[in-house]
């Protein structure tokens, strides 16, 4: 199925990836870790950018989250975050900055 921007779902592993893109992306990682070049894969890792908002005592808005496609370990055993996109929307940016400012200086951040 085509989404709006128009890239097609793809399944590899059973998993179910958004693009062509991030599914080629994940079946290159898995690569790299069976030759040992990174360690610790991990899928669509949280990290909070945004607590929620409470309005007179009341939880209006809850955590907002930065979801990003990629996370593993390189072999010096450094912290590497990536996000596939083919569409870099308003919402995207504007989280990717939040995300940056947060955790910008403890890894390293991919776009791919």
């Amino acid at each position: 199925m085509m989404s709006k921007y128009g890239s097609i779902k793809t399944v590899i592993d059973g998993i179910t990836f958004d693009s062509k893109k991030e599914a080629r992306r994940y079946a290159e990682l898995k690569l790299l870790q069976r030759g040992k070049q990174i360690s610790c894969l991990e899928l669509q890792p949280r990290f909070k950018i945004v607590d929620g908002l409470k309005i007179n005592g009341h939880k209006k808005m809850p955590d907002r989250y930065y979801i990003a496609d990629f996370m593993y370990l390189d072999k010096d055993g450094n912290t590497i975050v990536e996000d596939v996109k083919g569409v870099k929307t308003a919402v995207y940016t504007l989280k990717k900055h939040l995300f940056l400012s947060l955790f910008g200086k403890t890894l390293t951040f991919r776009e791919i």
